[in-house]
């Protein structure tokens, strides 16, 4: 479980989080939603102690991670997947050496191992037989993909998403909607999705958490969601082409 409490953080002048408290729980898939440059991201970077907070503290499994020694810092951050907006590939690597990256490094796992678990790793993103292939010969959709067998090599407690279906085509997107959904269901893995598609919202989380003006403005569960009340937050959902509970009807031009 993951614990925010009171968060503040501000860089300069500017105040991006006040007051900021969430609780992730246990194998849920809690969606993280708002406005660009709402603090989204800079709430999901307190999270693996990549920031510290300017007040409060973020609690992982009972230990306050800026509370501790960098070494335990590192070992702790082994609990977490990461899938980066862009997937941020290494472009000298080809798909193999990608996806085996963390497990060279940070596990102890022999070479045969490793190239199993890699193989294991990329048929469940449904990626076989592309182990030698560079990057730039994969499309956005299966840098994605590859990205997203990398983040669970080390079978990981928890994986955050940033920014997941960004710059993707709506199939595309429901395939990697599709594959968070099975990854947790199966693995039994607790997602954080930092988005601001409603789309993926509405098709792989349990729970939404709404920034804005620095703080948690409305936490609750999908279906809460479709009843809400909030004009900001109805506001923010149908601005994404989304009635609440229902696509938004077409219009006639």
């Amino acid at each position: 479980m993951i614990e925010v409490r009171n968060v503040y953080k501000s860089f300069g002048s500017l105040s991006v989080l006040e007051d900021v408290s969430l609780t992730v729980q246990d194998e849920e898939t809690l969606a993280i939603i708002g406005k660009s440059g709402s603090g989204k991201s800079v709430l999901m970077k307190h999270l693996m102690g990549l920031i510290k907070p300017d007040k409060g503290e973020v609690i992982v499994d009972g230990t306050d991670i800026n509370a501790v020694s960098y070494q335990e810092l590192r070992d702790l951050r082994q609990r977490f997947g990461m899938l980066f907006q862009g997937g941020a590939l290494f472009d000298s690597m080809n798909v193999f050496d990608n996806v085996a990256f963390p497990l060279r490094t940070f596990s102890p796992l022999p070479e045969d191992e490793v190239r199993a678990r890699v193989r294991e790793n990329l048929a469940e993103v449904q990626l076989e037989g592309v182990e030698d292939k560079a990057p730039s010969e994969l499309s956005g959709g299966m840098k994605k993909r590859v990205a997203l067998a990398r983040a669970v090599a080390l079978k990981p407690q928890y994986i955050i998403y940033d920014e997941p279906t960004s710059g993707l085509d709506p199939e595309t997107s429901n395939t990697i909607n599709e594959l968070i959904r099975s990854l947790s269901e199966q693995s039994n893995i607790t997602s954080i999705v930092v988005t601001h598609d409603m789309h993926s919202v509405l098709s792989i989380a349990d729970r939404a958490a709404f920034i804005h003006d620095q703080r948690i403005r409305w936490l609750g569960t999908i279906d809460e969601l479709h009843t809400a009340e909030d004009p900001v937050l109805n506001g923010f959902v149908r601005a994404s082409e989304y009635q609440i509970g229902k696509p938004a009807a077409a219009t006639n031009k």
